[in-house]
């Protein structure tokens, strides 16, 4: 079995093409997708400014094979992103992804003398 590394992936976009209806339900929801909600999740954490209603993001956490990498990792969570926009019904372009490692970020830790 190969060894596995969690990933966090915030994937970016643009809203394109929203009909009035999604536009409305994106309006009336931005208090739930503002900056609390910011959260890595598997399912995906969208949020979004309603002024102007221009981009969003989407927050996720992958696990996936350490040899695949972060561009892999990137792949799969866009894949989700466009998923999840899709059964929504929200128009979108200009999807990226930026990732990093869990398993391999560096931690400064402040020492003794310096708290």
């Amino acid at each position: 079995m190969s060894e596995q590394h969690t990933y966090r992936v915030i994937v970016r976009g643009t809203w394109d093409g929203l009909t009035d209806e999604a536009r409305e339900r994106l309006l009336a929801e931005a208090s739930e997708h503002g900056l609390a909600s910011m959260r890595f999740t598997e399912e995906g954490s969208l949020s979004y400014e309603p002024r102007p209603l221009k981009h969003f993001s989407l927050r996720y956490v992958v696990v996936s094979d350490a040899a695949d990498g972060e561009e892999m990792a990137g792949a799969l969570a866009e894949d989700r992103a466009e998923r999840t926009l899709r059964e929504l019904g929200y128009g979108f372009r200009d999807l990226r992804s930026t990732v990093t490692d869990l398993d391999t970020m560096k931690v400064n830790r402040k020492s003794a003398s310096r708290r």
